[in-house]
């Protein structure tokens, strides 16, 4: 346990540089308690986990206004897990997106999305909520079964706003980035294959085409 703990530690001190020294700790705290909450995941049951003396207030207000980057989040966690997992060779990827149920007049950039889920061929269900398009690293578990999927980067589509194949050619060209000499394996399901017509670097497309499609 003690090994455990030690582990736990040096994984977060290396997201130290992303924060200020007020925020750090409260990060550590609410990612510790994220997961050893057993209920639903809201700040209200992760804080009583985490440290309950401290105000209510603070772990709102780290999501709301304290000073950190969500990119440079991904940058460090991303490397962290290609570094672990895939030190060498073509780094697998996988794209879609997600519908998360949300209700609340106050949402910002909640609306009505097709719920892939729940609709089928002849029936389409609609649901009340996000639309969160999330690009992950493909893993294979130690101990078999079916391979997981470890977010390396997450982007909040909006109606009106631009569309999922936009937010997806940046998500991979930003990714790319961070690992500028290696080479990926992208996988994707047929709405996202018109990202083969566009200039991904150093990516190779796996997606689903139209029947009917004219190849050249």
């Amino acid at each position: 346990m003690k090994t455990d703990a030690l582990l736990w530690l040096h994984f977060f001190n290396s997201f130290a540089s992303v924060f200020t020294s007020p925020t750090f700790p409260l990060f550590c705290s609410l990612s510790t308690a994220w997961l050893l909450c057993t209920g639903r995941h809201t700040i209200t049951r992760i804080y009583q986990v985490a440290e309950p003396a401290r105000a209510h207030d603070a772990y709102h207000r780290f999501f709301r206004c304290a000073s950190w980057c969500t990119n440079e989040l991904w940058s460090l966690l991303a490397g962290f897990l290609v570094q672990f997992l895939y030190p060498e060779g073509t780094i697998p990827l996988l794209l879609d997106d997600t519908a998360f149920h949300k209700t609340g007049r106050k949402i910002a950039g909640a609306a009505w999305w097709r719920d892939a889920v729940r609709s089928t061929a002849t029936k389409t269900v609609h649901c009340f909520g996000l639309n969160i398009l999330v690009l992950a690293l493909k893993i294979s578990p130690p101990w078999g079964g079916e391979p997981l999927a470890l977010p390396l980067s997450v982007r909040l589509h909006t109606k009106g706003k631009e569309t999922l194949l936009k937010l997806a050619e940046e998500m991979v060209t930003q990714v790319a980035s961070w690992f500028p000499l290696r080479h990926f394996s992208l996988c994707a399901d047929g709405f996202y294959s018109p990202l083969a017509g566009t200039t991904l670097t150093r990516t190779a497309l796996i997606s689903r085409i139209r029947h009917d499609a004219a190849l050249f």
